[in-house]
């Protein structure tokens, strides 16, 4: 999200106040006014659309675009009811998370409980990058011991859901592994960063 080869128009970035990984997967309220005060500073600096550089931010959308008066997309479980509606009643999604044990379903923007039933989640918490970012500063993203992590949480889902038709990373880190999951799984793989590209694809330049 951060690297300006990403995309193909620039980035700003702004740090929330008091957010750490570790409060912001497991969901601290008291951050909400820090989050809704750097996406004013974004707003303030330039910014048209605001995003976050973790999926979990997702329990702050609401209030951060209320707030904003540009468009907010602060998680890639935004992108859920779309692909639901892609695929077949048969099929299901596979969302993969930093940590599975905080990925609560009612992050998921998905209410009836037939359309939950098709979401599935896996998560990498245990694995090297998780305990990585939990430590402060974090080291070197470790590009491999994501792909590790992603590539074997992935074929556990597959085995235990095989028909999981498209896949959905949560952790805005993951965007670095896409390509070698699309490649070993042959399925989509739908990230953050196709939700930026498609956010700022419809803003008039």
């Amino acid at each position: 999200m951060l690297n300006s080869a990403t995309f193909n128009f620039p980035i700003i970035s702004e740090t929330v106040a008091g957010a750490w990984v570790e409060n912001v997967v497991r969901g601290d309220p008291a951050l909400e006014a820090s989050f809704i005060a750097a996406a004013q500073r974004l707003v303030d600096r330039g910014a048209i659309a605001i995003s976050s550089t973790c999926g979990f931010s997702i329990r702050h959308q609401q209030a951060v675009a209320k707030s904003m008066n540009v468009p907010v997309v602060m998680s890639s479980l935004l992108l859920l009811p779309a692909l639901l509606r892609q695929l077949p009643a048969s099929a299901k999604i596979a969302v993969l998370t930093y940590d599975s044990t905080h990925a609560t379903k009612d992050l998921l923007g998905v209410d009836d409980p037939a359309q939950r039933a098709r979401i599935v989640i896996g998560g990498i918490e245990g694995g090297k990058f998780w305990h990585d970012e939990l430590k402060r500063p974090p080291p070197p993203t470790d590009i491999a011991a994501i792909e590790n992590d992603v590539a074997a949480c992935t074929a556990r889902l597959r085995i235990a859901h095989p028909e999981i038709a498209i896949i959905l990373f949560e952790c805005a880190a993951f965007p670095l592994v896409a390509p070698a999951i699309r490649h070993i799984t042959k399925l989509p793989v739908y990230d953050i960063t196709d939700l930026c590209r498609l956010t700022m694809a419809s803003i008039a330049s």
